[in-house]
């Protein structure tokens, strides 16, 4: 009997475990189905399996959305392609829920689904599918319909393909905003599969309709056709049938429609080519850099170093430098924001005069924007900028700035600055590094803010590569090795930092004579942190210097501290000792 009652097990328990009320239970059970398909063997997933799955359509969207994710990887278990055609209906019934995210899920695995079938089972089963979607009662059948055209349209005889094509055309045209936007959404996908006459005539026809649409979350949907649609095209229909529409669109009386346009503004240009972009797309995009609405200035001035390397320099110049400047005293911060991030790029575009005669003034006001985020993003790209009008007149401009914002009241623009510096150091040269930046770096190692202190460390490590052990040993280390003794233990502890990045740098000898000596010292602090750093850095310390050095002074230090009453120091010098050890034992 337990024989007989075996194959049956697994999908009584499946059965049991969907009808649960917990959906714990419900979703661990979907989320088996290849499971218990495997031990169902294929006739039987198709023949109860898949059935079973159809009528229970009614379930928790969660469950749903599990559902349908699974039975997207589904045909290796109903017995390969030929069998294919099984999975549909269970997925049919998921393309018309209420829930978006599972419709959605459900296309997703249609495609996949329809993308592996034998062109006959596509005809006879797929197609139908689609449309009893498309004329569907319910819009969510029709919005799903919309994301399988592409799938279905390349296999159909041409009697269907034309009929597939009206009734996409009815579904541009559709009583609901949700069927329209849908079908906006898939028209670049649609378009990529019809033959070139029908892509002139019928499709145009199509993104005629939806460019004009009443609503404009339909119409910004159709900028992103544009952009696809004009991949498809020939320059001179592109020109002809794209061209006006984006102009139109730059000027619609929907901002959420002029934004998507000043975002898609580079793919659009891409699209029409350079000769049209120069006639009709710079006094469009002039518009969008002077629109009423905040939102579009951001978003077309987060692309203007991108529309400007479309333009050559006497344009860019012309028409668009006029705007930056306006755009740099935006009442909107987050539009300055948005161009400081951008603006350096222009510096190569320009060429040299006209970046330090028009966009250095910019530079500067934007630096001292009341605004952090403005200040750093200029600060971020600072060395675009470099490569075009050379160090000198960028010193000069730039470095009371920098010093300025050195001292900055917040502490990411301090930060920002901190990674510039070695930078801008090796852009210098060590003349002029030691007359301005030097007092700066070591009054970082000082500051109130953990991050600041941790980056000026390694900037003083990455300063004494750039500059060699030699200036490190004259400008650095005596400065640095003076802060040991301040009152405060944070800023030693920053210190014994330094000092462990340092002496890779610095080499064996320096280490021994300069730096070893004040972390030992240091051992003998009040505070544990301190102490437990110090077993910390001369662990660091044991592979740089001689096995001498580590026998003579870093191993009585060691277990000095691996006595000590605080736990952690314990556990520390233990660690410490451990790895002196094991060093120990390579070498020998």
């Amino acid at each position: 009997m337990a024989m007989i009652d075996e194959p049956l097990y697994p999908i009584a328990v499946l059965i049991d475990e969907l009808k649960n009320e917990d959906i714990q239970l419900r979703l661990n059970s979907i989320r088996k189905l290849s499971t218990i398909a495997r031990a169902l063997g294929e006739e039987r997933t198709r023949k109860e399996l898949i059935p079973f799955l159809s009528e229970n359509n009614d379930d928790d969207d969660e469950v749903l959305l599990a559902m349908a994710e699974e039975l997207g990887v589904f045909i290796p278990y109903v017995g390969g392609v030929e069998h294919a055609n099984v999975l549909l209906p269970p997925l049919e019934t998921l393309c018309i829920v209420e829930e978006t995210c599972v419709r959605d899920k459900a296309v997703e695995s249609l495609c996949r689904i329809g993308a592996q079938m034998r062109e006959q089972d596509l005809v006879e089963f797929f197609i139908p599918l689609l449309k009893r979607l498309a004329a569907g009662e319910w819009f969510t059948a029709r919005v799903s319909s919309c994301g399988l055209f592409h799938i279905a349209y390349p296999s159909a005889p041409e009697a269907l393909k034309t009929e597939l094509r009206t009734l996409y055309g009815q579904l541009c045209q559709d009583d609901m905003p949700m069927v329209r936007r849908s079908a906006a959404t898939n028209l670049g996908k649609f378009a990529a599969t019809v033959e070139a006459p029908h892509l002139k005539v019928d499709i145009m026809s199509m993104f005629d309709d939806l460019t004009h649409d009443d609503q404009d979350s339909v119409r910004l949907l159709a900028v992103e056709g544009c952009a696809a649609l004009g991949k498809l095209l020939e320059p001179q229909d592109c020109v002809a049938h794209i061209l006006p529409v984006i102009v139109n669109f730059s000027q619609d009386k929907s901002w959420r429609v002029r934004y998507m346009v000043a975002n898609q503004l580079y793919e659009l240009c891409e699209a029409v080519g350079p000769e049209p972009t120069r006639s009709d797309l710079v006094p469009a995009y002039v518009r969008l850099l002077r629109d009423n609405e905040a939102e579009v200035r951001i978003a077309a001035a987060g692309k203007v170093t991108k529309f400007c390397r479309i333009l050559n320099s006497e344009l860019a110049i012309q028409n668009i430098l006029p705007c930056v400047k306006e755009l740099s005293t935006d009442s909107s911060q987050h539009v300055r924001s948005a161009l400081a991030s951008v603006i350096m790029g222009m510096a190569p575009i320009l060429g040299k005069d006209a970046t330090i005669e028009q966009l250095l003034p910019i530079f500067l006001s934007l630096l001292k924007d009341e605004f952090p985020d403005v200040r750093l993003n200029i600060i971020s790209k600072l060395d675009q900028v470099n490569q075009v009008i050379g160090i000198d007149l960028l010193s000069q401009s730039l470095l009371p700035a920098i010093v300025e914002l050195a001292e900055d009241r917040h502490w990411r623009v301090r930060l920002a600055i901190i990674e510039y510096i070695p930078l801008l150091a090796s852009q210098l040269g060590v003349g002029f590094f030691d007359d301005k930046l030097g007092a700066l770096c070591m009054q970082w190692l000082k500051d109130k803010v953990y991050s600041i202190r941790d980056a000026a460390a390694n900037n003083v490590k990455r300063l004494a590569e750039e500059f060699g052990p030699d200036w490190a040993m004259q400008h650095i280390v005596p400065q640095v090795l003076d802060m040991i003794n301040n009152p405060h233990y944070l800023y030693r502890m920053t210190i014994l930092h330094a000092v462990s990045l340092l002496a890779p740098v610095m080499g064996k000898d320096i280490t021994c004579s300069k730096l070893l000596p004040v972390v030992i010292n240091a051992s003998k602090d009040r505070v544990p942190n301190i102490k437990f750093n110090v077993a910390k850095v001369l662990q660091s310390l044991i592979p740089i210097v001689d096995q001498s050095v580590v026998e003579k002074t870093i191993r009585p230090c060691l277990v000095e501290l691996s006595e000590d009453p605080d736990v952690d120091v314990r556990y520390f010098a233990t660690q410490a000792l451990q790895s002196s050890d094991q060093q120990m034992m390579m070498s020998s």
